[in-house]
């Protein structure tokens, strides 16, 4: 078996147990935009909470590279795609309320109706996207 098919397979371990240790520990939905949205105005959690959730975000790469593990993203290089794809992500999350952790991961393995739709829609939008992208700007 392929390396980076191992590294998913731990991954979603980590993020499938994250979300329920989340829903049942504090009987929220685990939803990294939701956390991110609710510090910046106010509505989430108490800030501990999401400071320490969102450490564990960025801590366990930076953790895993100071190990030597080869932590490669793929993303581009170009700042300023990258800062427009995150306005993007940021827009479309507070218009569907929720992001792939909460609607693709937590909703769908609660068997939510509008997880499953929104999973959808952005996994159909997502496709498209790229599409367009490689076809239309040979990205």
């Amino acid at each position: 078996m392929e390396a980076s098919w191992i590294y998913g397979l731990i991954g979603g371990l980590m993020i499938g147990s994250g979300g329920a240790v989340f829903l049942l520990g504090l009987g929220r939905v685990m939803g990294a935009s939701g956390l991110v949205g609710g510090l910046v105005d106010g509505s989430g959690l108490d800030r501990s909470t999401t400071l320490a959730f969102l450490a564990g975000l960025i801590g366990a790469p930076a953790l895993l590279q100071a190990a030597g593990w080869a932590v490669d993203t793929h993303a581009t290089h170009n700042v300023v795609l990258l800062v427009l794809a995150g306005l993007a992500v940021g827009i479309g999350t507070r218009f569907a309320n929720g992001c792939t952790s909460g609607h693709g991961v937590c909703g769908l393995s609660r068997l939510s109706t509008r997880g499953l739709v929104a999973t959808l829609a952005y996994i159909g939008a997502g496709a498209v996207t790229v599409t367009a992208l490689r076809l239309g700007l040979g990205l």
